[in-house]
């Protein structure tokens, strides 16, 4: 059986985009996290996938609300990737610019792109949950990416 450390090691060798996954406490406080486990699912209803730890800051609220944001992380976005990946989770939206979806998901401003999406589905999968998001409202911008490869955050030279 092979451990965490040598899967996580070998699963680092793919690169992934960043994203801030996003919602609302049921106060209407905003909530958040840092996401790389983030995917297309399907074009016809316009579907992503986002995996989330059982135990994460905005897993309760997402699934209790409904809905959720994604923002697309661009390249100049590396503090935020930290931000809501490490701060206290009641910090991480103080002074920070947002938007709010149709839906009422906070979008942070400057992302290379967004989603807002309805809670579709909820699978189980270890100690993340797999979350499927019907795709309500999405958007973009031209820029490059922030990437997750080898443990690190990555910006993409223009």
């Amino acid at each position: 059986m092979i451990g965490q450390e040598e899967f996580r090691t070998v699963m680092g060798h793919f690169s992934t985009g960043v994203t801030v996954v996003a919602s609302r406490k049921p106060d209407g406080d905003p909530v958040g996290l840092t996401v790389n486990a983030f995917t297309s699912v399907s074009l016809e209803p316009p579907t992503v996938l986002v995996s989330l730890h059982k135990d994460a800051a905005g897993y309760d609220p997402l699934l209790k609300v409904g809905h959720f944001g994604v923002s697309i992380l661009s390249a100049q976005q590396h503090d935020l990737a930290c931000r809501f990946a490490e701060e206290d989770p009641d910090e991480r939206f103080l002074g920070l610019d947002v938007e709010v979806g149709a839906l009422g998901s906070p979008l942070i401003k400057g992302a290379l792109a967004w989603l807002e999406c309805r809670v579709q589905e909820v699978f189980p999968g270890g100690d993340h949950d797999i979350v499927l998001g019907e795709v309500v409202d999405c958007g973009g911008r031209k820029g490059d990416p922030l990437l997750f490869f080898r443990g690190s955050l990555l910006g993409m030279d223009p």
